[in-house]
């Protein structure tokens, strides 16, 4: 690969992830098959781009740990696909984790996701009223979001969030980043030029993506909400998610499934709860005393038991 242009000017033409890629310029000759392969193999690329950054991404999940063992909230920052993927990333976290607290800002809002308006990324003032209006502040961290690492309406925001005394992350794919000199722990993935020069949903766009899943699933994973590697805080609201919670229970406490039946009816379906009581030999009250101690910690809760 080619060494990326000079980072210091922020021109977009100046980006690596504007780039074009000479070999390429044949691209709309080449076969269905050729295509795929050739975006198949890019993923080398992406992860060799993502161990390079390992050590700012592990550096920035402590940081937003550290808040929200102080009760914060995990916030992503973006405008068009890099918003979107906060979005969906934040979505996600409910059922995952039983979490409120990772939340998302799309420039333009949630329609934003549907329909694509793509000025709203030069709005900065718009970006300062939507932290303003989900009451940014000092036990929060947030997670600004863009590929280019020069978008006005998410550098605006990490500004106003690290006036408002939030801890600040820059996620973007260009080395020197604009973002990463606005906040405290910059992220920059380099994964260069893409398939379709300056199509940053491509290889950017799944650097991102996998930042964002690594950044929320290890943080979670922090603060208890898992217990080894299953997914013991997950909300079961339907058949499926019922049946990996009994699965969970049973995994966890090599209980026969009546036994997990009966736990997860008496904790009301809590799978935590449920193992608790198992491991532990106590009642469900007892357990949820136990995973209170602990703040909702299995491992802690059945310390010499586990």
């Amino acid at each position: 690969m080619n060494q990326p242009p000079p980072s210091t000017s922020i021109a977009l033409g100046d980006l690596w992830t504007e780039q074009r890629r000479p070999e390429l310029q044949d691209l709309d000759l080449r076969s269905t098959r050729a295509i795929v392969e050739l975006m198949a193999a890019d993923q080398a690329r992406l992860a060799e781009a993502i161990s390079a950054a390992a050590p700012q991404i592990a550096t920035a999940i402590d940081a937003v740990v550290a808040q929200l063992h102080k009760g914060g909230r995990l916030i992503y920052v973006g405008a068009g696909t890099a918003g979107r993927l906060g979005l969906l990333d934040a979505a996600e976290c409910p059922p995952t984790f039983n979490t409120d607290r990772v939340v998302a800002l799309l420039a333009g809002g949630e329609q934003a996701f549907v329909s694509s308006q793509e000025a709203v990324e030069d709005d900065v003032l718009e970006a300062g009223a939507d932290v303003d209006r989900l009451s940014v502040g000092n036990i929060d961290a947030v997670v600004g979001i863009s590929a280019s690492g020069r978008t006005p309406y998410t550098i605006a925001a990490v500004q106003h969030a690290q006036q408002r005394g939030a801890a600040t992350v820059g996620m973007a794919c260009n080395p020197g980043a604009e973002l990463s000199q606005h906040v405290d722990h910059p992220i920059e993935v380099v994964v260069g030029p893409e398939v379709i020069a300056g199509s940053t949903r491509l290889l950017a766009g799944s650097a991102q993506k996998f930042v964002l899943n690594t950044i929320s699933t290890v943080a979670m994973i922090r603060v208890g909400k898992t217990y080894g590697d299953l997914m013991v805080d997950l909300r079961a609201t339907n058949g499926k998610l019922r049946h990996r919670a009994r699965r969970i229970v049973a995994d966890a406490t090599g209980a026969a499934p009546v036994a997990v039946d009966q736990a997860l009816a008496d904790s009301n379906g809590v799978v935590k709860t449920a193992i608790v009581m198992l491991v532990a030999h106590v009642d469900a009250e007892a357990a949820g005393r136990r995973l209170a101690g602990h703040d909702g910690v299995v491992r802690a809760a059945l310390g010499s038991d586990a």
